[in-house]
């Protein structure tokens, strides 16, 4: 380092003590260390809410110098003003870029410049218009990169693949949609980046059993690999199955995968603890045994929409001592199947039969009654279990967490108390689409933990169901009341009155619920989602309530909410800066309403189908504004 630039550094220094000593004078959160703000800026970290940092920054020179000087991840908006903020972070190692469409050569250019060897972890999975060239600048500049995200990469080649190769200390890489890396590439990485613990080359259709075989062979310490949607057989999988530290093995819809060709393998992987077939249609319970001998630590089997489970295909299950969670969704489940499972898992703690055929009262309590400990439970679209199901469910596993029963329509109103008297743990609960009536809602509410309450399309729920969940449930986050249509503003009230923390709710074609509704939901400053579609009586006014109130919101859906205007589009502009996501089709919004939408820096998502009011002059407008 030359004199010149230690006398700069110098410099920078002294000027950062003189900012802290002017405004220690004026400020009286001047006396508090640097250990304890670094505390405090720990906390709002976790909060993810970027709006309260930037307050915390703001509050004097001394805090937002600190603040510049704690962040070690960023998240920019726009990729035009990274060279300005990484000026401002000197300490930034991890960088996403998933909000930043465009990012060229030009641009990793400057981040590598500017970060060098501080970076550590870069996330390309949004971005486009980036070449070989620029990944060979962050490469490197940033020789201790050990995290690199290039999904959707569609464009890049087996010549990027060989500049990634180069960065020697990757441990993370994730190559999702590649599809013009070919095994080339991948022999490239495999020789160069012999440190990988993770690697997703997840629809890289060009990767074979060639290919993979070499990163088995040069990435001894992989420990999760996901080869989804590759064309590849038996062959690289005995290479695959020697790596001493796997723990993770995804092979969705790997079509060339069968029971003969798995048949051949002489052993399985020992440190597996989480292996995904699904779509696997080709690989029977022989099979399944052969590839997983030996894995003893199997804690994560998914073997969804592939073959039936059966009693003799269950029986391989009793050499998993250690299995945990099974999902099954979308098989044939036989009676006996069910009833295997039941007696060869030795303590289940989840199981999915979502969309499963075969599914009865018979085969679903012979597995509750002996497996008591069981947390999680989908049984979406079982459409034949009854009340026999929920009555042996709630009796036997009174530790349920998580019960998903969309669409069970066999099973009566009845059913429902009982799981409120039953399971007092619950935090997350799906009754969409059934006979659930005010009285199960009653009783779950007396489930103190519900975090997540779907009741779409339950007929029967009025807002008595409603004002007993509001009186009970505080740490309600998530509510879905879609086409509830007994529901109107007094039970949407007493939801936001007494659940502070709700953070989304639907209430979409609930066409009693009006404005009182959206001035008592401002209420709730957390909320990130709402979806009022299909709502006509909520105007702007009760939207403005919203905007000014929810200043966290980032989804909004007002399809065919008539009575909004651009006044409420005002609103938003002003107040909803974290808006990403919004659909006003239908509404009665112009061109002034959508040029005031364009000024939101965050939205990424406009949906504004048949908008009478809005002109092809207009819409080009908000574009170039945006």
């Amino acid at each position: 380092m030359t004199s010149d630039s230690l006398k700069n550094q110098r410099q920078k220094h002294n000027g950062n003590e003189e900012a802290l000593q002017n405004s220690s004078n004026s400020c009286p959160f001047e006396s508090l260390t640097q250990d304890i703000i670094f505390a405090i800026l720990d906390s709002l970290a976790l909060t993810h809410d970027s709006l309260s940092l930037k307050s915390f920054s703001l509050t004097s020179k001394s805090f937002y110098y600190l603040e510049s000087l704690h962040r070690k991840s960023l998240k920019p908006l726009r990729s035009q003003l990274l060279p300005r903020i990484l000026h401002r972070y000197s300490s930034i190692s991890r960088l996403d870029l998933t909000l930043c469409p465009r990012v060229d050569d030009h641009t990793l250019s400057s981040i590598s410049s500017l970060c060098k060897s501080r970076l550590r972890s870069i996330d390309l999975s949004r971005s486009r218009f980036f070449t070989s060239s620029g990944l060979s600048y962050s490469v490197t500049n940033c020789s201790f990169l050990v995290e690199i995200d290039l999904s959707n990469a569609t464009t890049l080649t087996d010549s990027a693949a060989a500049v990634i190769a180069e960065a020697k200390n990757l441990e993370r890489l994730w190559l999702v949609r590649c599809k013009l890396i070919s095994d080339i590439g991948i022999g490239c990485v495999a020789v160069g980046c012999r440190k990988l613990r993770l690697l997703s080359l997840k629809w890289c259709c060009r990767v074979s059993d060639l290919g993979v075989g070499l990163i088995a062979m040069k990435c001894e310490d992989l420990r999760s690999l996901d080869l989804s949607y590759l064309p590849i057989t038996e062959k690289c999988l005995s290479s695959i199955l020697r790596l001493q530290s796997l723990e993770d093995l995804v092979l969705v819809a790997c079509v060339g995968l069968d029971d003969d060709g798995l048949r051949t393998l002489k052993h399985g992987c020992r440190s597996l603890e989480r292996l995904d077939v699904s779509n696997c249609q080709s690989i029977g319970h022989l099979g399944l045994s052969s590839f997983t001998e030996g894995s003893t630590c199997l804690r994560l089997l998914v073997l969804s929409y592939g073959c039936s489970v059966t009693a003799v295909a269950a029986k391989c299950l009793q050499n998993f001592s250690l299995l945990q969670s099974i999902k099954l969704d979308g098989c044939l489940v036989t009676c006996c199947g069910m009833k295997a499972i039941g007696n060869w898992c030795a303590s289940l703690v989840e199981l999915s039969l979502s969309k499963c055929s075969g599914v009865t009262d018979v085969g679903l309590c012979s597995i509750v009654e002996t497996q008591k400990e069981l947390k999680k439970l989908d049984i979406t679209c079982c459409r034949w279990i009854s009340y026999i199901s929920i009555d042996s469910n709630t009796r036997s596993c009174t530790s349920l967490t998580s019960l998903r029963m969309e669409s069970c329509t066999q099973v009566s109103k009845e059913a429902f108390v009982l799981i409120g008297k039953c399971c007092p743990f619950l935090e997350e609960l799906d009754v969409t689409d059934n006979e659930i009536d005010d009285e199960g809602l009653k009783s779950i509410s007396s489930c103190s933990k519900l975090c997540s309450l779907k009741v779409g399309i339950c007929l029967n729920v009025t807002d008595q169901g409603l004002i007993s969940i509001g009186m009970s449930c505080s740490e309600l986050a998530e509510l879905d009341l879609y086409r509830c249509l007994g529901i109107t503003d007094v039970g949407v009230a007493s939801v936001a009155q007494g659940c502070p923390k709700l953070r989304v709710i639907n209430v979409e074609y609930c066409n009693k619920v009006i404005d009182t509704s959206l001035r008592m939901l401002s209420n709730c400053l957390g909320l990130k989602a709402l979806e009022a579609r299909g709502c006509p009586c909520i105007s702007s006014v009760g939207l403005l309530a919203i905007a000014e109130g929810c200043r966290l919101l980032t989804m909004l859906d007002i399809k065919n909410c008539y009575n909004i205007n651009d006044s409420g589009m005002v609103s938003l502009a002003c107040y909803s800066q974290n808006l990403k996501q919004i659909n006003l089709s239908y509404c009665s919004v112009t061109d002034v309403g959508l040029l005031a939408l364009a000024s939101i820096r965050q939205l990424q998502n406009m949906t504004v189908l048949h908008l009478t009011g809005l002109t092809p002059n207009g819409l080009a407008s908000a574009l170039l504004a945006s």
